[in-house]
């Protein structure tokens, strides 16, 4: 738990450092904030690949790909309606506890895409089925129209590698920079 805490904390520490020169350029540009979620109908696991790390039971690393589309209420962006979503990303978990990287590709209609990094702290109880994963990191950029997209993204998971349920509740806050 400590070793868990203490990465929590640098993440923590690491991620204001992270967001701090685009803060600056937030403070010049009209922010946009979005909030909406998925649920496990509209997810989808499409990779998943495991390696037991061997040193304690339950320790594993994880490379994983999930889809997500939005059939219905899709959220919107600069005016176009996000299709779908993919998260691509490697975990260190034990007993579906610890770190990820995570990168996210936003697809609008038009074809139009805007991309993220961010980080997770994963965490399951004891006795609970789903792990929850927080995630936060910044838009880094997009291409065709949402080319200058910048802005900050924000996920809270509930998932289960093993049974494949991953829905999400997500937060966009963007801007465009000149």
């Amino acid at each position: 738990m400590k070793r868990l805490t203490i990465f929590t904390l640098t993440t923590t520490v690491l991620l204001c450092w992270a967001w701090a020169p685009i803060a600056g350029d937030a403070l010049a540009q009209q922010k946009q904030r979005l909030v909406f979620k998925v649920e496990a109908a509209n997810s989808k696991y499409t990779h998943q690949h495991t390696i037991d790390v061997g040193d304690v039971p339950g320790h594993q690393l994880r490379i994983f790909e999930v889809r997500r589309i939005y059939p219905t209420n899709a959220p919107v962006v600069d005016g176009m309606k996000i299709v779908e979503s993919w998260t691509r990303g490697v975990s260190d978990y034990i007993n579906n506890n610890g770190p990820a990287v995570v990168y996210h590709t936003y697809v609008v209609e038009n074809g139009d895409k805007f991309f993220a990094q961010t980080a997770t702290i994963a965490v399951q109880g004891s006795g609970a089925d789903n792990f929850i994963g927080t995630t936060d990191g910044q838009i880094t950029g997009g291409t065709g129209k949402l080319a200058r997209i910048r802005g900050l993204l924000r996920l809270s998971v509930s998932a289960n590698p093993m049974t494949g349920v991953n829905k999400a509740e997500t937060e966009i806050e963007y801007w465009f920079v000149n």
